[in-house]
């Protein structure tokens, strides 16, 4: 059974079973219009799951946001709909609403259904803008079930509205707009495209608070008409990203190391760029990056100026200040952004983005322009506020100190399972070494381990028991990361090395799973060891490698027969249809399954669960780690008390 469950998934498809018989002009599509874009929706908003849907919210939004960078907007308002759909409308220019001269018909036609269309090529609509490629709305458009656009320009009202992308309700002057201009769009997401439709509310809020700390000023208004009572959240926020960076570590409930935000601000060449940061007690720094509202996630050049900068100006004003001696070595950047919350927002007229998603900016110029800004106004800060100077510094001293250790923590433990014959810990690797094939489990205490390591596929399936107690990261520097008995062998395993050091190129497995006992205790240790990839590993999380395994809570059997039940539904289910001689037994954890169970229930891949470990928000992701494994008691209980009737059901 074993092996032929993995020949199903290491084996691939043979090259030529699908082959047509003859390969000529023929075989060559050309999709017209909209047509790509429902047929390859991946590619213009990265996925159909939950978070691509939210993605249709943001280009329309995006669309609103440029015209308040051009100074045309003032007033955002999304409201989520009774019917599932959605309504932004802005109060800038609109629409110009006669027909486009190269196209031939309505220039609010062309917006909506002609990819790579739009005001932000150079033409003089806009300086500034994030959305860039030109098919933002047209890609909404084409992805909704119906969509309607009311257009109020130049003093004149006009409507249209299309089904799945193409035109349903021809383009049509209604009247005077009567003082009103602005564009407003309604859309309904298509479930043929999406898993599923519905939107979170709180999701949307995240996003739009965002783009309101980016634009000081700018109001807008989220609006939830779809439960038995309306929400409404009115975000302005005139102090723009240093508001952003008190409110960042507010919600981490963090003590500020020094009074006032610093602020820095500098324009050149019609490029603006903005950063504001403060530290905090914590061991952990929160970067947020942006150019032109778009998040930069991966950051790019304009935080490349920013780390350089900053690790530049605090070695300086230690050397100046002869708190580093000659003899002493520089301060890393890493030791400088112990506990710092910045954000960098930038805004030039030509960003250049890897990609319609934005992940990460490449302009050559924005690095030296943002190094040389904040080098500049930090040399100024620390000499006008030494005591806060100071304090840094302390902190980045601490840091260094605690580095050192870790790296000689990490020199006498550095025998890693490339190097010699012996493996980390107790560590079962496995024959494949094609990371996309392998797979390693996280394994609770040894028992369950010995179970695992009987049970697994030995081809692409190693098994690490974990030992001792899992590390609270959280409130932990590094040195003691690489000293705890449970986190070391994980480092060691996994290869691709934690913080500075961290290469996900080298990365040993393509999936690393978590398999605890469904209590309790397991829970605990599953939350720590999350704990441990959010802060020090997390690109393993965004690059989708990372999974719990979801081991049942029952078997219920009956002479020969048995199912295995992962809720207490299932279990009754499989109870009644067993009849009146049915038994239950409850697992108390992953040892009390034999290698077989656990095969079957658990590790087997044609029939197991796998829980995907996704970050849809980093900054909530942030906020609910800090709060829930922090130092802070006050908040926590808070926030348990706050979310305990998510708990009311849970049998553990």
């Amino acid at each position: 059974m074993q092996d032929n469950n993995t020949n199903e998934i290491l084996t691939t498809e043979a090259v030529g079973d699908n082959t047509p018989a003859t390969y000529d002009e023929n075989q060559i599509q050309v999709l017209e219009g909209l047509e790509a874009v429902r047929k390859r929706p991946g590619m213009y908003i990265g996925t159909t799951s939950v978070r691509g849907l939210h993605h249709l919210i943001n280009e329309i939004v995006d669309n609103s946001i440029d015209e308040a960078m051009a100074g045309a907007c003032s007033k955002i308002t999304i409201t989520l709909n009774a019917d599932g759909s959605v309504t932004v409308a802005d109060d800038g220019r609109g629409i110009p609403g006669g027909i486009h001269q190269k196209m031939g018909i309505p220039t609010v036609e062309v917006v909506f259904t002609v990819l790579h269309a739009g005001g932000k090529f150079g033409g003089g609509g806009y300086k500034i803008a994030g959305g860039l490629h030109g098919v933002g709305a047209s890609v909404v458009n084409a992805l909704s079930e119906w969509l309607e656009v009311e257009n109020a320009n130049d003093g004149k009202l006009y409507t249209e509205r299309f089904v799945r992308g193409k035109v349903d309700r021809a383009y049509t002057c209604i009247g005077d707009s009567e003082g009103r201009h602005g564009l407003t769009v309604r859309f309904k997401p298509d479930p043929e495209i999406f898993e599923e439709v519905v939107f979170d509310f709180d999701t949307v809020l995240g996003r739009m608070r965002e783009q309101a700390f980016l634009n000081a000023g700018v109001r807008i208004v989220l609006v939830d008409e779809r439960g038995e009572e309306r929400r409404e959240e009115d975000l302005c926020y005139e102090g723009g990203i240093a508001s952003f960076v008190t409110y960042l570590n507010n919600l981490k409930h963090a003590e500020v190391i020094h009074p006032d935000v610093i602020y820095i601000k500098g324009e050149r060449d019609g490029m603006t760029a903005e950063v504001a940061l403060q530290y905090n007690d914590t061991y952990n720094e929160t970067l947020m990056t942006f150019a032109n509202n778009m998040n930069t996630i991966e950051g790019g050049t304009h935080e490349t100026g920013f780390k350089s900068a900053l690790t530049k100006a605090f070695n300086d004003y230690a050397r100046k200040k002869g708190i580093l001696k000659e003899k002493d070595a520089n301060l890393t950047g890493e030791d400088v952004r112990e506990g710092i919350c910045a954000v960098i927002s930038v805004k030039l007229p030509d960003a250049q983005f890897e990609s319609q998603t934005k992940a990460k900016l490449g302009n050559s110029e924005v690095r030296t322009f943002v190094d040389r800004i904040v080098g500049d106004k930090l040399e100024e800060f620390l000499e006008e506020n030494p005591s806060a100077g100071r304090a840094i510094l302390d902190k980045a001293l601490a840091a260094s100190r605690a580095r050192e250790a870790a790296r000689k923590a990490r020199e006498t433990s550095r025998k890693s399972v490339l190097e010699g014959n012996s493996l980390p810990g107790k560590l079962w690797d496995c024959q494949e070494r094609n990371k996309e094939l392998t797979e390693l489990f996280l394994v609770e205490g040894n028992s369950a381990g010995g179970s695992a390591k009987e049970a697994r596929e030995s081809r692409f399936q190693a098994i690490l028991p974990l030992r001792g107690k899992v590390l609270n990261v959280e409130k932990s520097r590094l040195d003691k990361v690489y000293a705890n008995p449970s986190l070391t062998p994980i480092i060691q395993s996994l290869g691709c090395g934690i913080g500075e050091e961290f290469d996900i190129n080298k990365l040993r497995y393509g999936k690393i799973i978590i398999m605890a006992d469904a209590d309790v205790d397991g829970s605990h240790i599953r939350i720590l060891l999350l704990t441990f990839f959010f802060r020090h590993m997390r690109k393993l999380i965004e690059e989708g490698h990372v999974f719990l395994a979801q081991p049942p809570l029952y078997r219920v059997f009956a002479g020969k027969q048995e199912f295995y039940a992962f809720t207490e539904e299932e279990r009754d289910y499989y109870a009644a249809q067993l009849g009146s001689k049915a038994e239950a037994s409850r697992y108390k954890g992953l040892g009390e399954m034999n290698p077989k169970q656990l095969w079957e229930t658990t590790m087997d891949p044609a029939r197991r669960t796998l829980l995907k470990v996704d970050i849809e928000d980093a900054i909530k992701c942030d906020e609910i780690f800090s709060i829930c494994m922090g130092d802070k008691v006050e908040p926590r209980r808070a926030f348990i008390q706050e979310n305990a009737k998510y708990a009311m059901n849970l049998d553990i």
